[in-house]
């Protein structure tokens, strides 16, 4: 009996270390990620941001309304020596291409909105790709040329948003200083919003309002006193 229970004692002593063993290797071994998700590269991302480097910035207009409040803002940029990135959607570019051509005469940049503002998040991959390659070529109608930049409608970037764009040849754009220009309609919000939110390389999300025009050559300056050179996207994220 004392044998056994000597026998018992070992292997109760054996089986504990073995335990002790399986845990700490647990712990102190690094994890298996072997089968996490890759990390996604910056091209297939969202854009949010540009290199901070340079002490360039970014204006985006997104366009569906408020064409009424495009010829002054022109007129600023115009005056100011600055261009503009202004994402355009189709149906809007259909009902008013002389706007569309001043901005591009202008040297303002033109992205795609997609045509019809829908929710691209509620599309299935061919549903946004129709979105956006309608547009694609009323733009390209308007102007020679096709654009290589999408601003998807509300920031929406599921999968099949960004599927459908990079499948077109596009890259996605969002932004990192949101003016909420189309909510708060109050020029003074707007420019605070704005100096808040900007850094270098930054992008800044506009809309055309009558607040917008009117915050617009005080965004200028601000910007130039920061030290920061307003370019379009494509300027600012390089080749």
């Amino acid at each position: 009996m004392r044998i056994r229970g000597s026998l018992v004692l070992i292997l109760l002593s054996l089986f504990s270390a073995s335990l002790a063993a399986g845990y700490l290797a647990a712990t102190i071994a690094p994890p298996d990620t072997s089968s996490a998700t890759p990390r996604t590269t910056a091209g297939d991302d969202p854009v949010y941001h540009g290199p901070a480097a340079g002490g360039l910035v970014a204006l985006t207009v997104n366009v569906d309304w408020g064409e009424e409040f495009l010829p002054d803002m022109l007129k600023i940029c115009e005056t100011n020596g600055v261009v503009l990135t202004f994402f355009v959607t189709g149906r809007w570019a259909a009902q008013f291409p002389d706007l569309v051509r001043a901005m591009a005469a202008a040297g303002h940049e033109i992205g795609n909105h997609g045509y019809a503002h829908p929710h691209p998040d509620g599309l299935s991959v061919e549903g946004n790709m129709r979105d956006i390659q309608l547009a694609e070529d009323i733009l390209r109608g308007i102007t020679g040329s096709k654009p290589h930049l999408y601003a998807p409608p509300y920031g929406e970037r599921g999968e099949s948003v960004l599927k459908a764009a990079r499948s077109l040849g596009y890259r996605t754009i969002l932004w990192s200083a949101d003016s909420l220009d189309w909510k708060y309609r109050d020029e003074r919000t707007i420019i605070e919003r704005v100096r808040r939110a900007v850094d270098p390389g930054g992008i800044v999300l506009l809309h055309p309002t009558a607040a917008t025009a009117a915050a617009l050559p005080t965004l200028i300056d601000d910007l130039a006193a920061m030290g920061l050179q307003i370019v379009t996207v494509s300027r600012l994220l390089g080749p």
